[in-house]
């Protein structure tokens, strides 16, 4: 009864600012009713409403008057409901620029994607569906474009169980912001949502779907979709048969790719230079340059080769050792007014440092410094790969320097060539630095690096050094996880030396560090090897009471890294079968192996 009265009475108090807007000089009137809190949101939002009704005294430019005005009050602030009220009514007369700037507004002051907020959005107004779609999709492209992907997605799924239609604008830009994601999955899956909704797709929409397989590499789904396109009458246009050329080549589908092109020929579509880099660009990268240089000549008088066109052959020289043609070419493409960017000089300067011309590397660096060509993270691991292979670790570190001094970030790969330098020229507290330094910047050495290091220490009788490597990263600061143990454990048990596994071991789990199956199996096949069979099978119980099994990963790298051992091999594996720790599946692939 009292909600009833105080309703009651707002719908008068309402009527009244109504009255007082259409007589005209309301602001002097009403600003009473704002200094003393009588216009409360309710209120606000049932004026604006009524006046937008008032067509013969402007409808709703009145009520966009009214909102302005009242919002320019510190007391008197828009709610939700009232600046929601407010988008719907200038949506419905088409004022779509003035509703999205508020629209803007609102979603950065409101949480407009939590589904409590948009249940009580859709389902709080009766109002005309378009107008609610019209909306809602703008919501949707505001949060696709701000990278806000689950947001977008959410209003999408909401809107959806309330039976309304997105824009096909919106689709479009949703399904795109997700392949951008590489969430491929999800587009395809949303896609379908968008079909059951009566979204019907057009071009753009089809591209978008197209770009996805691109992006997961799947042609058959692509060519699906165009035989799809041409059922349904849209046809395809230069970006789809790109996009499907560029698949093709990137899966060595050379022939399907020209029959590609010569589809979108005979269907009118003109390829262009994006076509042609895609081919030539596949033909390079697997040295099969005459076919590249064959569609290079068929360029001409087509279209215009550009930058891209040229360093494409360049680097598919290169490959192919041909770093005289790669440098006449560079010449070429510099005459006809082409200037050689960072990924030119890259593919040279790989060529020439792996050929071990370091001079003349050099005096390809001296040129990009001359032409303001700024190395980049490739250049400088390209470098430093170079310097560390033929042990000149001096220029290396010069490198590293220079990379880190210019504002670049070293890389898995700089650390991993530096580290491989060190240890092949004996500084292993050098390469024991870089390791560390390594894993402050958050990347994990992995047993590659693991194995340079206990190669190097054993190989200088230091083996005690390698036990202690654990408590050095603890002395850092560092964490010392399972992974580090592993590469540790691996390495030393390639060396036969179980007893310093074990103390690693023992060391591991006293820190409650729980020892994996690569550990275990690792020691168990290093006892098995030495004639070790009880410690082996102790290692064995301890791997069946933690449920630890050898999986076909395990399987092929333990068998790869002892692939002269067959016969100890064979009766290993029979014996870890025997005792259950290695799946059917697995035990059928070594049957397989076998017979081949």
């Amino acid at each position: 009864m009292a909600n009833f009265a105080s309703a009651n009475r707002e719908a008068l108090i309402a009527q009244s600012i109504c009255g007082a807007v259409l007589k005209g000089n309301w602001r002097n009137i009403l600003k009473h009713k704002i200094d003393s809190g009588l216009l409360t949101s309710a209120i606000t939002t049932q004026v604006i409403s009524e006046l937008s009704s008032c067509s013969g005294y402007g409808g709703p430019s009145l009520s966009w008057s009214f909102f302005t005005w009242t919002d320019s009050f510190p007391t008197s602030k828009h709610s939700l409901q009232s600046s929601w009220k407010m988008i719907l009514i200038l949506t419905k007369h088409k004022h779509f620029k003035t509703a999205h700037h508020l629209l803007d507004k609102l979603s950065q002051r409101e949480l407009l994607s939590s589904p409590l907020v948009l249940r009580s959005l859709l389902g709080g107004v009766s109002e005309d569906p378009e107008v609610l779609s019209h909306v809602f999709s703008w919501l949707i492209i505001s949060y696709a474009k701000s990278g806000m992907i689950n947001d977008s997605i959410e209003v999408f799924e909401q809107i959806k169980n309330c039976g309304l239609k997105p824009h096909l604008q919106a689709c479009t830009v949703l399904l795109n912001s997700l392949v951008k994601q590489r969430l491929t999955d999800s587009v395809f899956k949303i896609f379908k949502k968008m079909v059951k909704l009566g979204v019907v797709a057009n071009i753009h929409l089809y591209n978008v779907l197209v770009h996805a397989c691109s992006k997961s590499g799947d042609p058959e789904k692509a060519e699906k979709l165009l035989s799809e396109m041409e059922e349904k009458g849209v046809f395809p246009d230069l970006f789809t048969y790109n996009t499907l050329i560029s698949v093709y080549c990137r899966k060595s589908m050379h022939f399907e790719a020209l029959s590609v092109q010569d589809r979108m020929q005979r269907s009118g579509v003109a390829p262009d230079i994006v076509t042609y880099n895609s081919l030539i660009h596949g033909f390079s990268r697997e040295g099969r340059m005459r076919e590249a240089t064959r569609m290079f000549r068929e360029i001409k008088g087509v279209v215009t080769a550009n930058h891209v066109t040229y360093t494409t052959l360049i680097d598919g020289y290169c490959r192919m050792n041909d770093i005289d043609e790669a440098l006449r070419l560079r010449e070429v493409m510099e005459s006809r007014g082409f200037v050689p960017g960072v990924v030119t000089y890259n593919s040279i300067l790989r060529k020439l440092c792996e050929d071990g011309r370091i001079r003349e590397a050099n005096r390809l660096l001296s040129e990009m410094s001359e032409k303001k060509i700024e190395p980049d993270n490739i250049t400088c691991n390209t470098l430093i790969n170079a310097y560390c292979k033929v042990g000149d670790m001096v220029s290396a570190v010069k490198v590293k320097k220079k990379m880190v001094d210019s504002g670049l970030k070293l890389d898995m790969y700089s650390y991993k060539a530096l580290i491989h330098g060190f240890c092949k020229v004996l500084e292993l507290d050098n390469a024991k630095q870089e390791m560390f330094s390594m894993v402050e910047k958050g990347l994990s050495p992995g047993y590659s690096v693991f194995s340079w290091l206990v190669d190097g220490l054993y190989n200088q009788n230091k083996i005690d050094e390698i036990v202690k490597l654990p408590e050095e990263f603890e002395n850092r600061g560092l964490c010392v996880d399972v992974a580090v143990y592993r590469g540790l454990i691996r390495r030393v048990c390639k060396f036969e030396r179980v007893d310093y596994a074990k103390v690693l071991c023992d060391s591991m789990e006293k820190k409650g560090v729980m020892g994996d199956s690569v550990i275990y199996t690792s020691m168990a096949y290093a006892c098995w090897r030495t004639g070790k069979v009880t410690e082996a099978s102790a290692l064995f119980d301890v791997m069946y009471n933690r449920r630890l099994m050898v999986n076909l990963k395990l399987y092929k790298s333990l068998s790869a890294s002892y692939a002269g051992d067959n016969e100890v091999l064979r009766f290993f594996w029979s014996h870890v079968g025997d005792r259950c720790l290695i799946s059917k599946s697995i035990l059928r692939e070594m049957n397989r192996s076998e017979v081949l």
